[in-house]
């Protein structure tokens, strides 16, 4: 089995030098290991995300269509968002199906987790499994949300991830998880 051997730097400070509502950025003063003279490095705090891959009894997959500004394009993916405070990632899974696509369920399974990008962010985004989805309502978006909910048949959207079409990191840490969990779904 493969263990993680490089230690951990030492930070000799963390100063918070900006902050929105959805992340932070912070300024570290970090001593690399096996060194002793310290190195600026920046880091967004941002809080735990939640992504769901959530399938029809049709085995269908429950997508979301939605302008990103990164990108400043439209973007397919699977339904997600931020784990509000006090909140645990199974029930912010479970309020961003419904408020994002109006589906649920209640046969819910985690995938795993995935680091959103570890070399500037410190959060992690929960992986979950949805199955036998149904459509109970209509969406219930933040202000500015602006989706269009699209179920496809599971192939057809992997095969939108394997042309490119479906480009999303973290939805594709997502669908690898799911393949590796659930093979016959491929």
């Amino acid at each position: 089995m493969f263990r993680i051997t490089k230690p951990k730097w030492n930070v000799l400070e963390d100063k918070k030098v900006y902050g929105t509502p959805i992340f932070s950025l912070h300024e570290k003063q970090v001593v690399p290991a096996g060194e002793t003279d310290p190195a600026p490095f920046y880091v967004l705090n941002a809080p735990e995300w939640i992504n769901v891959i959530a399938l029809t009894p049709q085995n269908e997959i429950v997508l979301v269509e939605q302008y990103r500004h990164g990108i400043d394009e439209s973007t397919l993916e699977i339904p997600g968002g931020m784990v509000d405070g006090g909140e645990i990632p199974l029930e912010a899974a479970k309020r961003e199906l419904l408020e994002e696509t109006g589906f649920e369920t209640e046969q819910w399974e985690k995938l795993g987790k995935t680091s959103s990008n570890p070399a500037i962010m410190s959060n992690f985004t929960h992986l979950y499994i949805a199955e036998n989805c149904t459509s109970q309502t209509k969406p219930n978006l933040d202000g500015h949300e602006d989706i269009d909910v699209h179920a496809l048949p599971l192939n057809t959207f992997l095969d939108l991830v394997k042309t490119g079409v479906v480009h999303h990191a973290i939805v594709l840490a997502a669908v690898s998880r799911l393949l590796l969990h659930r093979p016959d779904l491929a």
